[in-house]
């Protein structure tokens, strides 16, 4: 059992590792790692998208109980994540929603998916991908509304909604998103050579990203926040998958694949986009790097811990 683990997870970190040591080498410089995550981001991960959106099976993807048992185990970490800023480490209200907004937003995409697949196939991934198509909006949406209702500074609520519409329609992700739904509701087929170019794109969407996180993990260090990012680690590995796990058994009763996959999805490390998050507002960014630096190393311990809890 411990080996089959191990096969599964060791590629996905050696993958990552070997970006680590591409930039540490000097094998490869910042810019390129910027473009190689540019890429995966703006193109290679929106075909994925589009194409396993395109090719869902609606109906038996999208069911509540999977989106409730996700999405209120990602709120409940988030607002634990918000209380414990406040209280225990005594940040400014703003500040507790840009350090909390980690334990929200997981990187589902870019570890979830190799991790779910190599783990129980890629037969399985209707649950992630179905999972992933209201992931930015919904964690985006909570992020930012309690960020304006937080924070001193704020700007009108008109501005606030118009800010968040703009940066949704403008994300690619998002776009890749809208329109494998437009092509699996309108029932369109797209003409071959178009098809073939996209799947060859979305081919290369995991094993460049995860060469890409390595090279920007280079760019962050633990600093003097160790503390809260443990918290956020904490929150993100174990408290998130635990309560997508008692929801998914004890409330819902998921199918157990089904379950399987939503609480691997949820016990992912915290994503590029806590960062983003941060910078957006100017807090905490000391404190996101942390998080991602220090859960991704640790996420290759705890990730094998919920495989082999959850069975195979």
């Amino acid at each position: 059992m411990i080996a089959q683990i191990f096969d599964i997870i060791a590629p996905v970190f050696l993958l990552i590792a070997a970006g680590v040591a591409a930039v540490r080498l000097g094998w490869i410089g910042e810019t390129a790692v910027d473009g190689l995550m540019s890429f995966a981001l703006k193109f290679a991960a929106p075909s994925l998208l589009l194409l396993s959106v395109a090719n869902l099976d609606i109906g038996q993807a999208f069911n509540w109980p999977l989106m409730l048992s996700f999405y209120i185990g990602a709120t409940v970490s988030f607002l634990i994540a918000i209380v414990l800023a406040r209280t225990v480490f005594k940040r400014r209200p703003g500040e507790a929603v840009a350090i909390a907004f980690g334990a929200l937003f997981s990187n589902s995409l870019l570890l979830g998916l190799p991790i779910s697949e190599r783990a129980y196939g890629v037969e399985s991934l209707s649950t992630n991908i179905a999972l992933l198509s209201v992931h930015a909006p919904f964690c985006y949406l909570l992020g930012i509304s309690s960020m304006e209702i937080s924070r001193r500074d704020k700007q009108s609520v008109l501005q606030s909604i118009s800010k968040i519409l703009v940066a949704m329609f403008k994300n690619p992700l998002m776009i890749g998103i809208g329109l494998g739904f437009v092509v699996n509701f309108s029932g369109v087929t797209l003409p071959g050579p178009v098809l073939s170019s996209v799947e060859m794109i979305a081919r290369t969407t995991l094993p460049v990203a995860l060469f890409a996180i390595g090279g920007t993990l280079t760019r962050y260090s633990l600093g003097a926040s160790l503390g809260q990012a443990g918290m956020i680690v904490s929150l993100s590995l174990l408290v998130h998958p635990a309560l997508v796990y008692l929801l998914a058994t004890q409330v819902f009763t998921l199918d157990t694949q089904v379950m399987r996959n939503a609480v691997l999805m949820a016990a992912m490390a915290p994503g590029i986009n806590a960062f983003v998050f941060a910078s957006m507002y100017g807090r905490g960014k000391g404190v996101a790097a942390s998080a991602i630096l220090l859960a991704t190393s640790a996420s290759v311990f705890t990730a094998a811990g919920w495989i082999w809890f959850l069975g195979t």
